[in-house]
């Protein structure tokens, strides 16, 4: 049975349990009590039991979310319970794989945080339970393409207004490792990171768009980078900071006419000034134009009329792609995006069409590809074919 065909025996909520009870997951739970700030009817997840190892991780939850019912410390007796129809998972790397995979045979829908997977080989066996159970609906967490400026540069490249591409940049940027007192966590550790690094944790961010409207990498060219080598473990002493903190992912992509065309996507955890800066650059022979997250109304074009080449900024305000109660002449930020994706990610489980869905499982092996062979590029010095 399809996952469009099981959609119909449900109700108008979505019985959701949440595996990984820390910030993405309260940032999940809080969308959800939002829900009613949609104008359309879009099924809304109902959470009703959360999972952590750490009994603590719990407590906002179900101080917060009175739905709550059910508390457990092992993710397998959440997937016994037949009341959760699907899953959100939000647990470091190196779980991706087993949780995952789990969640998928139990026969839920998943919503997976990236990189679905901790390398290529749990992305290969994650795709391969999805295949086996096409009953099951998954999808991975992007939420940055869901802002009002960015969907406007979306619907000029489905209109193809920027004539021949020239050039594709996407990069997403933080500078908090700057501070080499901060202590580590996982994300800095390639035992539950993963060999990718950032790539790892935040190339999906970075692809989502490219990869949607059809600029497809054929090759890559990596720069990675260490900077710092030990971080405060916060027990007093130190311990070793093994992944890569900053990358550059030169790439020849390849678009839907055919045309080959130069892309760039770069994730840093080393960004001077950067808190945290998404963005999105297209350059073409008829148009071009730019979208940052750190000014996340704006939507920055010129257009190609002669010698004169003048960059105009148009303040989008808040027009989100799915409708909600808020007026258009007010800000959009990130909390809202949050809120889009989940209501795209609903929409599609829904068997409806968006105009621009959740990052794919087959999004995401093309991403694994990509990071692989980056990692192979690096260490032979050359560009390496996907």
């Amino acid at each position: 049975m399809s996952w469009e065909r099981e959609r119909k025996e449900m109700g108008k909520n979505v019985r959701f349990g949440i595996i990984g009870c820390g910030l993405m997951g309260r940032e999940f739970a809080s969308a959800a009590a939002r829900w009613q700030h949609f104008t359309e009817e879009i099924p809304q997840p109902q959470l009703i039991a959360v999972c952590d190892v750490n009994p603590s991780g719990w407590k906002w939850f179900t101080n917060h979310v009175p739905t709550v019912q059910y508390e457990y410390d092992d993710y397998r007796e959440l997937l016994k319970n037949p009341e959760v129809e699907a899953v959100y998972c939000a647990v470091p790397h190196h779980l991706h794989e087993e949780i995952y995979v789990a969640v998928i045979e139990s026969g839920k829908h998943l919503m997976g945080e990236k990189p679905f997977g901790i390398d290529q080989a749990a992305n290969d066996h994650i795709l391969e339970a999805l295949q086996e159970h096409p009953e099951v609906f998954a999808r991975c967490a992007s939420e940055f393409p869901y802002f009002p400026a960015m969907q406007v540069m979306l619907s000029w490249i489905r209109e193809e207004k920027f004539g021949r591409i020239l050039e594709i940049k996407a990069g997403f940027n933080h500078s908090s490792d700057m501070d080499t007192k901060k202590p580590i966590n996982w994300k800095r550790q390639a035992c539950y990171n993963g060999a990718y690094g950032c790539i790892g944790d935040l190339g999906i961010h970075t692809q989502h768009v490219p990869f949607r409207m059809g600029f497809l990498p054929r090759n890559v060219y990596a720069s990675l980078r260490k900077y710092i080598n030990q971080r405060p473990d916060g027990k007093g002493g130190t311990a070793a900071c093994d992944t890569w903190d900053n990358a550059v992912l030169f790439c020849e992509a390849v678009d839907k006419r055919g045309e080959t065309v130069p892309m760039t996507l770069e994730t840093k955890r080393m960004s001077p000034g950067d808190t945290n800066n998404w963005y999105f650059e297209i350059y073409g022979m008829e148009a071009s134009a730019k979208f940052t997250s750190s000014k996340p109304d704006i939507f920055t074009f010129t257009q190609s009329w002669g010698k004169e080449q003048a960059w105009a900024d148009i303040h989008i305000g808040y027009k989100p792609m799915l409708s909600t109660i808020t007026g258009p002449i007010f800000e959009f930020g990130f909390t809202d995006a949050i809120l889009q994706m989940w209501g795209a990610y609903m929409k599609e489980l829904d068997g409806r069409q968006v105009s621009f869905g959740c990052f794919t499982p087959e999004e995401t092996a093309l991403s694994h590809r990509l990071s692989t062979a980056a990692l192979r590029s690096y260490e032979e010095r050359k560009a390496i074919d996907l």
